[in-house]
């Protein structure tokens, strides 16, 4: 490779990056994508029955097993530590599940991420609501409940049922989410 090819190719990688810089600059946060599921009618939908039947590592490397979630309305939140939409909206999730202390719904987190990174997050933060570490392997779960790009944050509103009553893509908008809690214990 000569020089003109290598200042060539300086030149067009600079002009992409200047060009990506600009759209993350000018770049808002996207509104949730919100879809709201029909309940079965019957049995849990096999998305839930599945997220009941794992076991999944807490922060401290012990297996938990999710079925103690089944029979009350929950909120499960899938996030990773590098992603800043769940990071924001984290502390505000956080203050949610301590306010109501589980009296009419919980909230977990399944953290698509290593076990460190979540354990330091969450020390630094301190979250009121368990967590547990799913890895990649979370993404895949995420996606039985309809997140087919794979997008984080995702979070999935459970009724005690066993019926998924509302899917969240993107960074939660809290009045929202209130407003659909309310309705689910109404």
């Amino acid at each position: 490779m000569n020089k003109k090819h290598v200042a060539a190719y300086t030149a067009v990688a600079a002009m992409f990056g200047v060009m990506g810089a600009l759209v993350a600059i000018n770049k808002k946060d996207p509104p949730p994508v919100t879809t709201a599921i029909a309940p079965t009618g019957g049995p849990q939908h096999t998305a839930v029955a599945n997220l009941f039947g794992q076991s999944l590592n807490d922060l401290e490397g012990k297996p938990q097993s999710l079925s103690k979630w089944q029979g009350k309305p929950l909120l499960v939140n899938f996030w990773a530590t590098w992603c800043a939409p769940c990071v924001q909206e984290m502390p505000e999730l956080s203050h949610l599940a301590g306010e109501d202390g589980g009296k009419h719904f919980n909230v977990i987190g399944i953290g698509i991420d290593s076990p460190s990174n979540m354990a330091e997050f969450a020390a630094k933060l301190k979250i009121a609501y368990p967590l547990y570490v799913a890895g990649m392997g979370g993404t895949e779960l995420s996606r039985e409940f309809g997140n087919t790009a794979g997008g984080l944050p995702y979070t999935v509103l459970i009724g005690a049922d066993g019926q998924v009553r509302k899917t969240y893509l993107g960074k939660l908008k809290f009045d929202e989410l209130r407003a659909d809690l309310a309705k689910l214990n109404g």
